[in-house]
């Protein structure tokens, strides 16, 4: 049931404009975009309400109770809520510091409901599943190979316009996107809102001192607290070292609740990534031009992230957990997926701005050189018969997926096109109006 409610509040189903249990109007001009793993339902969403644009998050339950059923209450990352959407309003949610959260209330007609239920009785959320193998060959290369370039353009464009508000600063916007990328989607967000509160010209003040670079992104990211019962000399070590150096740079670290461990293996934990994030600045931090300077190919893109970790990171993956052997550097499929979503969307957004094609094209062969990403998006393909082969194919893949079923727009997916069209023609044929060999364009 509660999936249904996330459905119809992700595809605007019921509308946009709404009357919240307090009376007071809201209008919806973006539901967000939806979280699979821990923490609130939906990400980055922007309401009008009293007047006001808010940016932040949405919680979905069929009734208000679930809150706290769920122990919603006990999480701060929750407090970032700003509009609750509920089937039954039967009580009132708050946050921590007791202001109320603001909350939505629809109940979902039966008829309504019914149909959602035919329309995901199927094994698959890919509404042409069952007719995907009528499309000719030809057009569905045609259009995949439209898909990859329409995912680096939009890649592009976030490089591009991070670019901007950096006033042309790539050393900034690489540490900003290889900071994201490190996220590896689960803790994008919260990487980049590290990446964003430490100036890169702060941690190159100290790019000789790989202890001091530890403590102050630990530190920043909310991972540093005297008062827990951690007692290794290093977490003791960088506490202190933090307490001076965020004085030193007027420096407010972040919430750690923004971090998460769900689903997540210990080699893939946020303090895994900030020490790798360290050592990427150890040293100096030249990554824009070396990027866009590589001759290399795949294998010298590989050599960039070849961050090999030391000191206490050799043998831990967080601070309170030791492993019996070494801990070794990332291995190749994620150092890859740092090439697909880093490396090569900086080449393509520096070429866009350049008017370098040559580069552009660069970028593109190399997601043919690297083999294809293994992800759900993926893997849902691959069973009806779309299959990729490298890592070009696969971004084509987990665009269509992500950007056109997912978000319900199938009318504007080429395959959908071609079967409406195709079902036109074979009716008006057995009507004979039409050659049923006749070609459409």
């Amino acid at each position: 049931m509660e999936m249904m409610y996330q459905y119809l509040w992700r595809t605007g189903a019921l509308g946009r404009d709404f009357d919240l249990t307090d009376g007071s109007r809201i209008h919806v001009a973006n539901p967000g975009r939806q979280n699979f793993d821990a923490g609130p339902d939906f990400a980055d969403a922007r309401v009008a309400m009293g007047g006001t644009v808010w940016a932040g998050n949405v919680e979905i339950h069929v009734r208000a109770s679930d809150w706290f059923l769920h122990r919603h209450h006990t999480d701060r990352a929750y407090d970032s809520v700003i509009l609750h959407v509920v089937a039954d309003a039967d009580t009132q949610v708050c946050r921590a510091d007791g202001s109320p959260i603001p909350t939505l209330e629809f109940p979902v007609p039966v008829e309504a409901s019914s149909l959602y239920a035919r329309l995901t009785a199927g094994k698959t959320d890919i509404k042409c599943a069952a007719t995907l193998d009528r499309i000719p060959s030809l057009l569905r290369e045609d259009w995949l190979e439209s898909l990859a370039v329409e995912r680096m353009q939009a890649k592009a464009r976030r490089v591009l316009d991070e670019n901007a508000n950096l006033a042309g600063d790539w050393e900034q916007t690489c540490f900003v996107m290889l900071a994201r990328s490190l996220g590896f989607g689960l803790n994008g967000t919260p990487f980049e809102m590290l990446a964003r509160s430490l100036p890169l010209r702060f941690l190159l003040r100290h790019s000789d001192n790989l202890f001091q670079l530890e403590a102050m992104m630990f530190g920043q990211a909310g991972l540093l607290d005297p008062s827990q019962r951690i007692f290794d000399e290093y977490y003791q070590l960088l506490c202190r070292e933090y307490f001076f150096l965020c004085r030193k740079y007027s420096l407010r670290p972040m919430q750690a609740s923004v971090w998460k461990f769900a689903r997540t293996r210990p080699q893939n934990f946020p303090h895994r990534r900030i020490a790798l994030l360290a050592k990427a600045v150890e040293g100096g931090f030249s990554l824009a031009g070396d990027v866009l300077g590589n001759a290399g190919g795949c294998d010298g893109l590989r050599k960039l992230f070849d961050w090999q970790p030391e000191g206490f990171w050799a043998n831990h993956y967080s601070f309170d957990s030791v492993e019996p052997r070494p801990v070794g550097a990332m291995g190749q499929a994620s150092v890859d997926s740092l090439i697909i979503n880093f490396a090569v969307p900086v080449m393509y957004a520096y070429a866009s701005l350049s008017g370098n094609m040559r580069l552009a094209e660069d970028a593109m062969a190399i997601l043919e050189e690297l083999p294809p990403e293994k992800n759900r998006y993926v893997r849902n393909w691959q069973t009806l018969g779309l299959k990729a082969d490298n890592a070009l194919r696969s971004q084509a893949l987990v665009q269509l997926h992500k950007e056109y079923c997912d978000a319900a727009r199938c009318l504007d997916c080429r395959f959908a096109n071609r079967m409406i069209s195709t079902v036109a023609r074979e009716a008006a044929a057995s009507y004979g109006r039409v050659d049923p060999e006749a070609v459409f364009d």
